[in-house]
């Protein structure tokens, strides 16, 4: 089973790295400093965010199918226990059921 990253994902991710780059560049303009290691250090840090966010994101997604996966084979080993309960109390009510009357029969006479 494989989960696909959704293409909006991929949008943010990268108007992330293009903000940050653009954000940073700013800041440096300000304080008249041009340094081009500190954008492309800002660029890699959101990239790195942008990717752990989409790996969570994933692995979100994987258990969440995980978990639906074994809820389903519990609620049908649930109705299979329920099935078999029901057969046996039914057996069990009838005896019951068949003692009783005999009782009140055998009380009447």
């Amino acid at each position: 089973m494989e989960l696909k990253v959704e293409p909006i994902n991929i949008i943010f991710s990268i108007v992330m790295v293009v903000a940050s780059s653009t954000l940073t560049l700013r800041w440096l303009m300000i304080s008249k400093n041009d340094d081009a290691l500190i954008v492309l250090s800002a660029m890699v840090l959101i990239g790195a965010l942008a990717a752990l966010l989409l790996n969570i994101n994933q692995r979100l997604k994987r258990i969440e199918s995980e978990i639906e996966l074994k809820e389903r084979a519990l609620r049908i080993n649930l109705q299979s226990v329920e099935s078999s309960v029901d057969k046996k109390l039914g057996s069990v009510v009838r005896k019951v059921n068949d003692a009783v009357d005999e009782n009140s029969k055998r009380i009447y006479r």
